[in-house]
């Protein structure tokens, strides 16, 4: 503040450096700003009409106004009357009881100007974040397969729809970047270019529950777990030193635009796309995302982690519903032929972490394309995972997952969880994709045989076992599912050094 005694009549400085008259314009230009704003009644990007609000919670609504005016608040869902004081600043905040599902219902804010929230849902808010392969729209830079049918198909009016648009920043933001026109009810006009994994998660998590269900969907193509994670979190991982120092340097200096290209800074984008949203309720998160990180893959059993439990510690919800995929098949991948295995693995092993689910997507990719087409299978083997732990409903919800191994002889025998309707080997009489190794950590090709919910692997190549894996590559050739259809996941019984490790 030191700058401004400048500007003191008498006390000019002509020398001052451009860069300081720029933070002094900056700093006057949003006084002046706010000292207009704050006359009207404001309400955060979030809240529109079509809205959903999740049920049976206290909510939070909040907004701004004149200071220091009193704002009342009623919803037809409740007789009661709210009225708060705005604070100092005009900021207000009221806390409210939800019922169970159900709508459509008004909301009336006044503080002397009055704003109508009309066709307001409550249900479930499911917060859909990632990089491009939750992006992914319906129809837009790319499509869903059969998306004439899907489109044509998409009126499920009690699903709703809010778009964040792209923006990353070095600060957090309070107010998030929403599509102008704010929550919408899917329909085939609005589900165009919204991400088809969220929206066909829906559809089935609707079908099977009749529980209005709101999409918030904030994700961005191409992006890192580190750009979603919050400085607080972030810096208790080590590398990210320098990267953080940079982001105060930029925050501290004249760089005080949040439109800068690099969208994969440490925490740009939680500051910018997950902040804003971290006082409106949520039912749980699904996350497509991994890809960006696969070079760094023994890192990210250290980011994703991390980034769950950030991410509770700021909703302040407990540890809500968090489900994603598991990276698809993809021939190229990322950095060597090990990278993108390591990364599933580094998935798999987050399922340790409570109210967690994974959907196995190692069946659904396409070798030559990050962007499988095929979103339905996706979005239902996310939606079947929330419906077996969230919603109580008796559906199996994944396919095998190691439970446990022991060798004999030259033999390795395997025991799996979710083997309902018994072990598989789809597609072929044979099981394809396990791989053994002995002491001297080198892995041949294996034979696995099944015997009721068992697997006993072995290879003439291997005498003395010690280790087995499955679907280790970046587009392996693997068929064991269960009775429900699902596949299993990519696994490993060693704990050997990965080659994304740089220690």
């Amino acid at each position: 503040m030191e700058n401004l005694k400048l500007f003191k009549p008498g006390n000019y400085n002509l020398n001052m450096k451009f860069s300081e008259i720029r933070v002094i314009v900056f700093i006057f230009l949003m006084f002046c700003l706010g000292s207009s704003v704050q006359a009207k009644l404001i309400l955060p990007a979030v809240f529109t009409d079509n809205m959903v609000l999740q049920q049976k919670s206290k909510i939070e609504i909040w907004g701004k106004s004149e200071a220091l005016k009193n704002v009342t608040f009623t919803a037809s869902w409740t007789t009661r009357k709210y009225k708060i004081t705005a604070d100092p600043l005009g900021n207000w905040k009221i806390n409210i009881g939800t019922p169970s599902w159900g709508g459509p219902y008004a909301i009336h804010i006044s503080d002397g100007e009055e704003i109508t929230l009309k066709n307001v849902m409550i249900g479930d808010v499911w917060f859909c974040s990632g990089q491009s392969n939750m992006e992914f729209p319906m129809h837009g830079w790319t499509s869903v397969n059969n998306y004439e049918k899907e489109l044509a198909e998409a009126n499920y009016p009690n699903i709703r729809l809010l778009q964040a648009t792209h923006v990353n920043s070095n600060l957090p933001l309070q107010n998030a970047r929403i599509d102008n026109r704010g929550w919408k009810p899917c329909s085939s006009q609005n589900i165009n270019e919204f991400s088809a994994v969220a929206y066909f998660f829906a559809r089935e998590v609707y079908k099977k529950t009749g529980i209005p269900i709101g999409l918030i969907h904030s994700s961005w193509g191409g992006t890192v777990i580190e750009a979603w994670t919050s400085e607080q979190t972030i810096k208790t991982v080590p590398g990210f030193g320098p990267a953080l120092a940079q982001l105060h340097q930029d925050a501290n200096s004249e760089k005080l635009s949040f439109t800068r290209e690099d969208a994969n800074r440490p925490t740009a984008l939680y500051n910018a796309m997950i902040h804003p949203f971290i006082h409106y309720k949520i039912k749980g998160v699904i996350w497509y995302q991994g890809e960006s990180n696969a070079c760094r893959a023994h890192q990210y059993r250290s980011l994703f982690p991390a980034l769950i439990k950030d991410w509770r510690q700021k909703w302040k919800l407990g540890d809500f519903p968090f489900y994603y995929v598991q990276v698809a098949n993809y021939a190229k991948g990322e950095g060597d032929m090990l990278s993108w295995p390591e990364l599933r693995d580094a998935q798999r092993q987050t399922l340790s972490v409570s109210n967690t689910g994974m959907a196995v997507t190692i069946d659904l990719g396409n070798p030559d394309d990050v962007h499988p087409r095929n979103k339905q299978d996706v979005g239902k083997r996310l939606a079947l995972i929330a419906l077996a732990k969230t919603y109580r409903q008796p559906v199996v919800y994944s396919g095998p997952v190691l439970k446990h191994y022991r060798i004999s002889e030259n033999k390795v025998l395997l025991n799996f969880n979710f083997t309902e309707g018994g072990l598989q080997s789809k597609g072929d009489s044979l099981l394809n994709g396990f791989l053994i190794a002995g002491r001297d950590q080198k892995f041949y090709p294996a034979k696995g045989i099944i015997k009721g919910n068992q697997i006993v692997v072995n290879s003439a190549e291997v005498p003395h076992p010690v280790a087995v894996r499955y679907a280790w590559a970046n587009n392996p050739f693997c068929n064991l599912y269960n009775g429900a259809g699902l596949p299993a996941s990519p696994f490993r019984t060693d704990h050997w050094k990965d080659s994304t490790d740089p220690l």
